[in-house]
Protein backbone atom coordinates (compact mmCIF):
# COMPACT_ATOMS: atom_id res chain seq x y z
CA UNK A 1 0.00 0.00 0.00
CA UNK A 2 1.45 3.45 -0.91
CA UNK A 3 0.02 6.10 1.14
CA UNK A 4 0.08 9.85 -0.45
CA UNK A 5 -0.38 12.98 0.78
CA UNK A 6 -1.79 15.67 -1.85
CA UNK A 7 -0.65 18.80 -0.22
CA UNK A 8 0.67 22.94 -0.98
CA UNK A 9 0.22 25.29 1.17
CA UNK A 10 -1.19 27.34 -1.80
CA UNK A 11 -4.64 27.33 -2.49
CA UNK A 12 -5.72 27.29 -6.04
CA UNK A 13 -3.62 24.47 -7.36
CA UNK A 14 -5.92 21.68 -8.08
CA UNK A 15 -5.10 19.26 -5.30
CA UNK A 16 -8.98 18.22 -4.88
CA UNK A 17 -9.17 17.78 -8.71
CA UNK A 18 -5.90 15.62 -8.69
CA UNK A 19 -6.86 13.62 -6.05
CA UNK A 20 -9.67 13.08 -7.17
CA UNK A 21 -8.99 12.57 -10.69
CA UNK A 22 -5.92 10.54 -10.28
CA UNK A 23 -7.54 8.51 -8.08
CA UNK A 24 -10.13 7.34 -10.36
CA UNK A 25 -7.52 6.84 -13.03
CA UNK A 26 -5.58 4.76 -11.09
CA UNK A 27 -9.11 2.83 -10.43
CA UNK A 28 -9.46 2.35 -13.95
CA UNK A 29 -5.71 1.20 -14.15
CA UNK A 30 -6.97 -1.58 -11.96
CA UNK A 31 -5.74 -0.57 -8.63
CA UNK A 32 -7.66 -0.35 -5.07
CA UNK A 33 -7.88 3.13 -3.87
CA UNK A 34 -9.07 4.91 -0.90
CA UNK A 35 -9.15 8.32 -0.54
CA UNK A 36 -9.18 10.25 2.73
CA UNK A 37 -10.36 14.45 3.07
CA UNK A 38 -8.28 16.01 5.69
CA UNK A 39 -9.21 19.58 4.07
CA UNK A 40 -12.47 20.67 6.81
CA UNK A 41 -13.94 22.40 3.33
CA UNK A 42 -14.78 18.93 2.36
CA UNK A 43 -14.46 18.93 -1.25
CA UNK A 44 -13.71 16.10 -1.90
CA UNK A 45 -16.91 14.33 -0.88
CA UNK A 46 -18.65 17.15 -3.03
CA UNK A 47 -16.21 16.16 -6.16
CA UNK A 48 -17.36 12.56 -5.87
CA UNK A 49 -21.04 13.23 -5.34
CA UNK A 50 -21.52 13.06 -2.03
CA UNK A 51 -23.80 16.15 -1.80
CA UNK A 52 -25.64 15.18 1.45
CA UNK A 53 -25.66 17.54 4.96
CA UNK A 54 -21.55 16.71 5.46
CA UNK A 55 -21.00 13.40 6.60
CA UNK A 56 -18.82 12.47 9.58
CA UNK A 57 -15.96 11.12 8.95
CA UNK A 58 -12.15 12.45 10.16
CA UNK A 59 -13.12 14.80 12.67
CA UNK A 60 -14.96 11.64 14.76
CA UNK A 61 -11.53 9.64 13.95
CA UNK A 62 -9.33 12.60 14.77
CA UNK A 63 -11.02 14.01 17.60
CA UNK A 64 -13.30 11.19 19.13
CA UNK A 65 -11.02 8.30 18.83
CA UNK A 66 -13.64 6.74 16.47
CA UNK A 67 -12.70 3.68 14.47
CA UNK A 68 -12.01 5.08 10.43
CA UNK A 69 -13.87 1.87 8.95
CA UNK A 70 -16.86 3.36 10.42
CA UNK A 71 -16.84 6.17 7.97
CA UNK A 72 -15.10 4.39 5.00
CA UNK A 73 -17.36 4.28 1.88
CA UNK A 74 -17.65 2.78 -0.97
CA UNK A 75 -18.11 5.86 -4.13
CA UNK A 76 -17.22 3.77 -6.76
CA UNK A 77 -16.55 0.40 -8.20
CA UNK A 78 -12.84 0.16 -6.64
CA UNK A 79 -12.60 3.39 -4.85
CA UNK A 80 -13.83 4.30 -1.39
CA UNK A 81 -13.61 7.90 0.57
CA UNK A 82 -13.57 8.68 3.98
CA UNK A 83 -15.12 12.09 4.19
CA UNK A 84 -14.05 14.93 6.23
CA UNK A 85 -16.97 15.76 8.37
CA UNK A 86 -18.08 19.09 9.97
CA UNK A 87 -16.11 19.13 12.98
CA UNK A 88 -12.62 18.84 11.30
CA UNK A 89 -11.32 22.31 11.35
CA UNK A 90 -11.24 21.55 15.71
CA UNK A 91 -8.37 19.42 14.81
CA UNK A 92 -6.64 23.35 14.53
CA UNK A 93 -7.43 23.96 18.15
CA UNK A 94 -6.00 20.92 20.25
CA UNK A 95 -4.05 22.26 22.75
CA UNK A 96 -3.34 19.10 24.71
CA UNK A 97 -1.29 16.45 23.51
CA UNK A 98 2.12 18.34 22.60
CA UNK A 99 3.86 16.85 19.99
CA UNK A 100 1.74 13.54 20.00
CA UNK A 101 -1.13 15.68 18.23
CA UNK A 102 1.39 15.41 15.09
CA UNK A 103 0.69 11.70 15.06
CA UNK A 104 -2.92 10.99 15.87
CA UNK A 105 -3.58 10.29 11.85
CA UNK A 106 -0.56 7.73 11.57
CA UNK A 107 -2.07 5.93 14.67
CA UNK A 108 -5.40 5.98 13.53
CA UNK A 109 -4.77 4.70 10.21
CA UNK A 110 -2.19 2.27 11.53
CA UNK A 111 -3.06 -1.29 10.08
CA UNK A 112 -5.83 -0.12 7.83
CA UNK A 113 -6.09 -0.03 4.30
CA UNK A 114 -3.01 -2.47 3.99
CA UNK A 115 -5.42 -4.39 0.96
CA UNK A 116 -5.28 -1.28 -1.37
CA UNK A 117 -2.91 -0.53 -3.44
CA UNK A 118 -3.12 3.31 -2.78
CA UNK A 119 -4.34 5.77 0.10
CA UNK A 120 -4.54 9.31 -0.97
CA UNK A 121 -4.65 12.30 1.45
CA UNK A 122 -6.67 15.86 0.28
CA UNK A 123 -4.96 18.06 2.65
CA UNK A 124 -5.86 22.35 2.96
CA UNK A 125 -4.24 24.81 1.98
CA UNK A 126 -2.41 25.34 5.13
CA UNK A 127 0.33 24.64 7.39
CA UNK A 128 -1.30 23.71 10.39
CA UNK A 129 -1.61 20.58 12.45
CA UNK A 130 -3.84 18.45 9.72
CA UNK A 131 -1.07 19.34 7.64
CA UNK A 132 1.40 18.07 9.70
CA UNK A 133 -0.87 15.18 10.82
CA UNK A 134 -0.34 13.93 7.00
CA UNK A 135 3.10 14.77 6.68
CA UNK A 136 3.67 12.16 9.25
CA UNK A 137 0.92 9.42 7.99
CA UNK A 138 2.34 9.32 4.68
CA UNK A 139 4.78 7.31 2.75
CA UNK A 140 5.51 10.39 0.65
CA UNK A 141 3.91 13.59 -0.77
CA UNK A 142 2.54 14.39 -3.86
CA UNK A 143 2.56 18.12 -4.77
CA UNK A 144 0.16 20.13 -7.06
CA UNK A 145 2.29 23.22 -8.40
CA UNK A 146 0.36 25.55 -11.02
CA UNK A 147 2.19 26.95 -14.25
CA UNK A 148 3.15 30.54 -12.24
CA UNK A 149 4.90 31.57 -10.05
CA UNK A 150 3.19 31.74 -7.69
CA UNK A 151 2.98 28.14 -7.57
CA UNK A 152 6.56 27.88 -7.12
CA UNK A 153 7.15 29.74 -4.14
CA UNK A 154 4.71 27.58 -2.72
CA UNK A 155 6.55 24.67 -2.91
CA UNK A 156 9.73 26.68 -1.85
CA UNK A 157 7.50 27.22 1.24
CA UNK A 158 6.41 23.70 1.20
CA UNK A 159 9.93 22.27 0.99
CA UNK A 160 11.03 24.01 4.06
CA UNK A 161 8.26 22.62 6.17
CA UNK A 162 9.32 19.17 5.42
CA UNK A 163 12.96 20.15 6.13
CA UNK A 164 11.94 21.05 9.38
CA UNK A 165 9.16 18.06 10.10
CA UNK A 166 12.14 15.81 9.09
CA UNK A 167 14.19 16.65 11.66
CA UNK A 168 11.73 16.06 14.31
CA UNK A 169 10.68 12.27 12.38
CA UNK A 170 14.46 11.49 11.66
CA UNK A 171 13.61 10.87 8.31
CA UNK A 172 13.20 11.63 4.79
CA UNK A 173 9.76 12.51 2.84
CA UNK A 174 9.91 11.20 -0.31
CA UNK A 175 8.51 13.99 -2.80
CA UNK A 176 6.68 13.96 -6.35
CA UNK A 177 5.39 17.09 -7.90
CA UNK A 178 2.96 17.50 -10.78
CA UNK A 179 2.32 20.79 -12.65
CA UNK A 180 -0.96 21.57 -13.05
CA UNK A 181 -3.18 24.36 -15.05
CA UNK A 182 -0.92 23.89 -17.65
CA UNK A 183 -0.82 25.98 -20.62
CA UNK A 184 1.82 25.08 -23.17
CA UNK A 185 1.34 28.00 -25.42
CA UNK A 186 2.41 30.38 -22.27
CA UNK A 187 5.78 31.52 -22.15
CA UNK A 188 5.79 31.45 -18.03
CA UNK A 189 3.78 27.83 -17.83
CA UNK A 190 7.22 26.35 -20.21
CA UNK A 191 9.81 28.53 -17.84
CA UNK A 192 8.06 27.07 -14.55
CA UNK A 193 8.20 23.47 -16.04
CA UNK A 194 12.09 24.10 -17.03
CA UNK A 195 12.43 25.41 -13.54
CA UNK A 196 11.04 22.64 -12.00
CA UNK A 197 13.14 20.01 -14.26
CA UNK A 198 16.08 22.09 -12.68
CA UNK A 199 15.41 22.47 -9.23
CA UNK A 200 13.87 18.78 -8.73
CA UNK A 201 15.60 16.57 -11.20
CA UNK A 202 14.04 13.08 -11.14
CA UNK A 203 10.99 14.53 -8.53
CA UNK A 204 8.44 15.88 -11.32
CA UNK A 205 5.65 13.65 -12.94
CA UNK A 206 6.55 13.47 -17.33
CA UNK A 207 2.89 14.75 -17.47
CA UNK A 208 1.76 18.12 -16.65
CA UNK A 209 -2.16 18.59 -16.34
CA UNK A 210 -3.59 20.83 -19.13
CA UNK A 211 -6.15 23.09 -17.84
CA UNK A 212 -9.32 22.76 -19.52
CA UNK A 213 -12.45 24.08 -18.42
CA UNK A 214 -14.01 19.92 -18.13
CA UNK A 215 -12.03 19.55 -14.93
CA UNK A 216 -13.19 23.18 -13.44
CA UNK A 217 -16.77 22.07 -14.49
CA UNK A 218 -16.91 17.99 -13.20
CA UNK A 219 -16.64 19.05 -9.87
CA UNK A 220 -19.80 20.90 -10.28
CA UNK A 221 -21.67 17.69 -11.36
CA UNK A 222 -20.04 15.61 -9.21
CA UNK A 223 -18.74 13.65 -11.46
CA UNK A 224 -14.54 12.98 -12.00
CA UNK A 225 -12.94 13.75 -16.00
CA UNK A 226 -13.90 9.93 -16.62
CA UNK A 227 -17.57 10.37 -16.05
CA UNK A 228 -18.22 13.81 -16.84
CA UNK A 229 -15.73 13.93 -20.64
CA UNK A 230 -13.81 10.70 -20.97
CA UNK A 231 -12.44 11.75 -24.23
CA UNK A 232 -11.40 15.67 -23.21
CA UNK A 233 -7.73 16.54 -22.47
CA UNK A 234 -8.27 16.57 -19.00
CA UNK A 235 -8.94 12.80 -19.03
CA UNK A 236 -6.04 12.01 -21.65
CA UNK A 237 -3.68 14.21 -18.54
CA UNK A 238 -4.72 12.22 -15.68
CA UNK A 239 -4.56 8.56 -17.20
CA UNK A 240 -1.14 9.35 -18.80
CA UNK A 241 -0.49 10.62 -14.67
CA UNK A 242 -1.55 7.77 -13.54
CA UNK A 243 0.78 5.70 -15.76
CA UNK A 244 3.49 8.00 -14.77
CA UNK A 245 2.81 7.00 -11.22
CA UNK A 246 2.87 3.33 -11.31
CA UNK A 247 6.02 3.57 -13.59
CA UNK A 248 7.82 5.82 -11.71
CA UNK A 249 8.00 8.26 -14.83
CA UNK A 250 9.89 11.76 -14.45
CA UNK A 251 11.19 14.51 -15.89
Amino acid sequence: MQMMAVVNQKGGVGKTTTTVNLAHALVLAGKKVTVIDIDPQGHLAVSLGVNDTPLPGMDEVLLSDADINDYWMEVRDGLHLVPAGPRLGDVELLAQGGAARGFKLREALNGYFDDQDFVLLDCPPASGLLVVNALVASDEILVPVSGDYLGLRGLVYLVNTCKRLEGLLKRGIARSIVLTRYHQRRRLAREVRAKLKNYFPGEVFATPIREVSALAECTSHGKTIFEYRRRSNGALDYHALARDLMDGRMM
